[in-house]
């Protein structure tokens, strides 16, 4: 038998410890799932009737469908959106120039602080008033998202960046590289590979994030199937929440698998010493790039 590094192997007693706690572990877990199949039944939430629209064709076609295509619009348009925010900002940070690294540091700490529900709201107030009357639900949802995940990935990206090992960029100056071809050449291509796990994480958010546009009457997934669907088959409530959280757990369960196969595919092409790294937890303005030796090394980055 081959014996774990990470622990020591458990001896008779714990052995049989261990079997009596997942047995009573598995036995909480069917009771408390038995509970909520009772509370259902009990209010006739497996009934037939209730579940029938679900296999008519008009139910996807007209409610359903049209909602989870609003819902991958505003997430494609989103992400792209806040991919390119973060970027930018996430590499003006990093700049050896204070006029821009702070102010790009302020844009983002604002927008990761204010609740995105709040800004939202604040778009969808506001664009009426600067532009006149229209539906403006779409662009709220889509600026909104773009402006808080396009501050987190801005954080990702830094950390990304500053994860390489010193001696790459080091290296990279030392033959006479400019700081430009540098960050472009060497870190971001290194970088991308650590910063993949935190930029899909964060894509998952924004894709579950799309929820909000119900708040403001956007035509989404959550719109069409929790409201308007219920309401027009009374007492279906129950059944069309289980219905759209299965698609929302299967679009998030089918963005991490893109993202893992992405992930080693990066690796096996792309050799690199910096580490995964995590979204940032709220916090810090500072954080610029050291610049390398030499006077090339400390041009500004363009």
């Amino acid at each position: 038998m081959s014996t774990s590094v990470l622990f020591d192997a458990p001896g008779p007693r714990a052995r049989v410890r261990n079997g009596i706690l997942t047995v009573v572990g598995v036995l909480l877990v069917a009771g408390v799932l038995y509970g909520i199949y009772a509370g259902f039944d009990a209010k006739n939430q497996w009934d037939g009737r209730i579940w029938e629209p679900f296999l008519r064709a008009e139910t996807w076609t007209v409610y359903i469908l049209p909602g989870l295509r609003g819902t991958l619009e505003a997430a494609a348009v989103a992400a792209v959106l806040a991919l390119i925010f973060g970027a930018v900002f996430g590499l003006a940070r990093l700049s050896d120039h204070k006029w821009i690294r702070v102010p790009a540091g302020l844009v983002v700490e604002v927008f990761r602080a204010i609740p995105l529900l709040l800004l939202i709201f604040f778009i969808f107030y506001l664009a009426p008033t600067l532009f006149g009357g229209g539906d403006y639900a779409f662009i709220s949802v889509v600026l909104g998202l773009m402006l808080y995940n396009g501050s987190v990935l801005a954080e990702v990206v830094r950390a990304g960046v500053l994860a390489v090992p010193k001696g790459q960029s080091e290296a990279a100056y030392s033959i006479g590289m400019r700081k430009n071809q540098v960050m472009r050449l060497v870190l971001l291509p290194q970088a991308v590979t650590a910063m993949m796990p935190a930029i899909v994480s964060q894509l998952v958010v924004l894709l579950k994030d799309t929820a909000l546009g119900y708040i403001i009457a956007y035509v989404d997934l959550l719109n069409t199937g929790f409201k308007i669907l219920p309401a027009v088959f009374f007492g279906s409530l129950i059944p069309a929440a289980i219905v759209i959280g299965i698609i929302y757990i299967g679009l998030n369960m089918a963005l991490s698998a893109l993202a893992t196969w992405l992930e080693r595919r990066s690796r096996r092409s792309r050799k690199t010493a910096a580490p995964p790294v995590a979204p940032p937890a709220p916090g810090m303005l500072g954080g610029g790039l050291a610049p390398g030796p030499g006077s090339e090394a400390t041009a500004g980055m363009e």
